[in-house]
């Protein structure tokens, strides 16, 4: 990382759900979510984000979401506020909430649906950036449509508070291209659970996780043995937690995990359309695997 910036953070990061009950957000759910990853050693929350459903959240929603969970912690984990949509207004009046409730970072993913051009999405994250908070930019192309490519990477790397990518496209090339090139300028972090060691390996400084909503304790220590080098160790616990992973995305995210917590009582299963629960042959795989786990 350039001594001009400063990380965010490094190891594991939870992009936490956002619990729901019929009348709105459930706080005491998330209390107790929060608890459960703060017990697990997560470094950093990433609320509202594609985990949070974040596209049916108002404003005043988002706002008392940040403030309950910058609140919550202490500093104890830093908090990301997820700040998406395909409007870069949106974004970035989500951005400017973030800030007021004293988020430490936003996790920006590319505007969905509207396809724009390079240029056009390194304007979208510099007027992200504006808003002052460091900037972590999110690139999943399988749900956006649209893959951020070196061009505007290497011109966002300059700017001293975009400090990092969350590389979901599942592509471990474009994670060496990353690191190759500009991993003095960005910080990497996978998106894509089954590949936090693969990442790491190659200089990635963590994960931003859907399985640690589960899991906080077993994700933070996969994160821990890369970062200690202890890649034999790091690579034999991935890989005893794929088949709970290939679970968690047995249909689109955040459906799965938010079924899964609960049926150990942290939340109820309530989503917001167009998600909604299960079908009954991934809850059947779901309730088998967290059967495994007691």
């Amino acid at each position: 990382m350039s001594k001009n910036k400063k990380e965010l953070f490094r190891g594991a990061a939870t992009a936490l759900i956002t619990p729901f009950s019929d009348d709105g957000i459930d706080y005491k759910a998330l209390d107790g979510l929060i608890d459960f990853q703060l017990d697990g050693g997560i470094s950093a929350l990433v609320m509202a984000g594609t985990t949070g459903e974040a596209p049916t959240l108002s404003y005043r929603e988002l706002e008392k979401l940040f403030s309950f969970a910058a609140d919550k912690t202490e500093g104890k984990a830093k908090i990301i506020a997820g700040c998406g949509g395909n409007s870069t207004e949106r974004a970035k009046d989500i951005a400017i909430i973030a800030k007021k409730c004293g988020c430490d970072g936003i996790l920006a993913v590319t505007p969905y649906y509207n396809k724009p051009s390079s240029l056009g999405l390194t304007r979208h994250f510099l007027e992200l950036a504006e808003a002052g908070l460091p900037t972590i930019l999110y690139n999943v192309p399988s749900r956006t449509g649209v893959s951020i490519d070196m061009d505007c990477y290497r011109a966002l790397a300059k700017h001293p508070l975009v400090v990092g990518v969350k590389e979901a496209s599942g592509n471990i090339s474009a994670v060496c291209d990353l690191l190759s090139e500009l991993g003095d300028d960005l910080d990497v972090y996978t998106g894509n659970d089954d590949m936090t060691v693969p990442t790491m390996a190659l200089g990635g400084k963590g994960c931003i996780s859907v399985v640690s909503n589960l899991l906080p304790l077993e994700t933070n220590e996969l994160c821990r043995l890369c970062l200690e080098g202890r890649y034999a160790a790091a690579s034999e616990l991935q890989l005893a937690l794929i088949p709970i992973i290939r679970a968690m995305f047995k249909e689109t995210n955040p459906i799965p995990i938010k079924y899964a917590l609960s049926k150990i009582g942290f939340c109820q299963p309530v989503y917001r359309l167009p998600l909604c629960p299960p079908t009954e042959k991934t809850a059947q795989i779901i309730d088998l695997m967290i059967k495994s786990l007691k």
